[in-house]
């Protein structure tokens, strides 16, 4: 209820990099929500696994276009437990974004590698912000993202440039996560 539009998850235990900043104190990662509360529910987590199996069929992008189509919402949020699995996973998000150039998608990410490798080739729709997460609480831009040409967020313990603390924990009408011209939003640490 938080974000103006759906959201993606999937299982954070398979985060190729957060999985490892999860064992790290000082990381953003560290005592992630996504390993805790109604995500560690059985139910949910059999979704989320199931999620993570449908993503290598070969029909997944067009399905998950028709799918979020359907939900009449111009906001959607990949990945609000979980992340990228590989280059190919990032191709299949871009492909799902150019099918649907109508609706805003907001892609965050630690998986700067996966990132870079895919940019080699990959063509970025416009409507795909692709937000590169930093690693450390209350740390620095990444540096990579400046040669991407990508934006990038940031979580802090007391400050943030993120309204939603200060809004009952919702977006409201900020749409910042989502526009490619916003260089960085920082969080607050939950």
């Amino acid at each position: 209820s938080k974000m103006p539009g759906y959201a993606y998850n999937l299982p954070a235990i398979h985060c190729k990099t957060g999985s490892k900043l999860a064992q790290v104190p000082g990381t953003t990662c560290h005592g992630c929500y996504a390993l805790k509360g109604r995500y560690r529910f059985p139910n949910v987590m059999d979704a989320m696994m199931r999620r993570l199996a449908s993503i290598s069929r070969p029909d997944w992008a067009r399905t998950m276009a028709a799918d979020i189509n359907a939900r009449k919402s111009r906001f959607f949020r990949w990945h609000d437990s979980g992340d990228i699995q590989g280059v190919w996973h990032l191709e299949k998000i871009a492909e799902v974004a150019r099918r649907l150039p109508h609706i805003k998608f907001w892609l965050p990410t630690r998986e700067y590698r996966i990132v870079r490798e895919w940019m080699q080739f990959g063509t970025k729709p416009d409507n795909l912000t692709i937000r590169l997460s930093a690693y450390m609480m209350n740390g620095k831009p990444p540096v990579v993202a400046k040669a991407l040409g990508l934006p990038t967020s940031g979580v802090s313990n007391d400050s943030f440039s993120c309204p939603a603390p200060s809004q009952g924990n919702e977006c409201k009408d900020c749409r910042a996560c989502w526009d490619n011209d916003v260089e960085n939003i920082n969080y607050k640490k939950h």
